[in-house]
């Protein structure tokens, strides 16, 4: 593909380009997640040579900052470096998690769905249709970076459009979505342990439940759809212009009759286990009911999420 290296004119067109530049210009984010490990020790030495010190909210215990570029902070960082991860509220439910999609991506059931969503989409809202499952991919965590965005690229050459247009319309959706959904994915228990952790400084016997946000997840899933459609052709697809690369459009390949039917066994499944849930979840004495409150909120089933 040809670059085009002359300068963009217009005022918007200009701010992009230097923001294009400077999104470049970051560095990898293992590299960023370094650099900000290691800021923490130094503020740690610099907070303690300051001497500061805060007055614990629940307890009323000051909490003095601890030198970490000393051999006791080596000592701590060395003994608390497995505990700290081992110990992290959300991990175990992650983990789990994490199990679950994996055995759906391993299987195709993952990757097939989203071709048939793809796929059957008619060419007018081919681009909302992308960006939309790049949100909904987040519930298989990042499942939407390796598949939908390379696969958006081909989709996109397929029918005589940018393909870098598609790859920044599903990376749009994919990462500018990532929490939002229209179902609980593994993000939505890691959040739920975060504000509990946090809200445990004050009230040990506070409890988030995961779907804290659900209607804010809800509505930010067409709004972004709708937001990432509208700036991949009005702005994306015009600053790229034509395609002119020597790239030669792949075949996508339809569902073949195994994968038609691995989906239709894997809605019936999920149709039935709905079903099971729902018993379990709306009647008042609901067998995932708080067994001597009656409350679904604390509940096995939320406690389970």
């Amino acid at each position: 593909m040809k670059e085009n290296t002359s300068r963009p004119s217009g005022l918007f067109n200009a701010f992009l380009h230097y923001v294009e530049k400077i999104g470049n210009a970051l560095p990898h984010p293992a590299t960023l997640f370094a650099m900000f490990a290691g800021l923490i020790i130094v503020l740690s030495w610099v907070a303690a040579q300051f001497s500061l010190e805060v007055t614990h909210p629940g307890t009323g215990d000051l909490i003095r900052p601890f030198n970490l570029i000393s051999i006791e902070g080596l000592h701590l960082i060395l003994k608390k470096m497995v505990t700290n991860f081992t110990e992290f509220a959300p991990l175990g439910v992650v983990l789990v998690a994490m199990l679950g999609i994996g055995i759906a991506e391993g299987s195709g059931l993952i990757g097939t769905a989203l071709r048939l969503l793809v796929l059957s989409s008619p060419r007018k809202i081919l681009t909302f249709v992308i960006v939309f499952s790049g949100i909904m991919s987040n519930t298989a965590s990042e499942v939407g970076y390796v598949l939908l965005i390379p696969l958006s690229a081909i989709i996109f050459l397929a029918v005589g459009r940018h393909p870098i247009a598609g790859m920044a319309a599903a990376f749009a959706g994919v990462s500018g979505g990532y929490s939002a959904n229209l179902l609980l994915g593994t993000i939505d228990p890691l959040l739920a342990g975060l504000s509990q952790e946090a809200a445990h400084i004050i009230d040990m016997n506070y409890m988030v439940n995961p779907a804290a946000n659900y209607y804010f997840l809800f509505v930010s899933t067409f709004f972004i759809a709708f937001a990432g459609t509208w700036v991949t052709e009005k702005i994306v697809e015009p600053r790229l212009g034509r395609y002119t690369g020597d790239a030669v459009p792949e075949e996508i390949k339809k569902l073949n009759s195994a994968e038609r039917k691995g989906l239709w066994y894997a809605l019936v499944t999920a149709i039935i286990f709905g079903v099971i849930l729902l018993l379990g979840t709306l009647p008042s004495n609901g067998f995932l009911h708080d067994p001597s409150t009656g409350s679904l909120l604390h509940s096995p089933f939320m406690s389970g999420i």
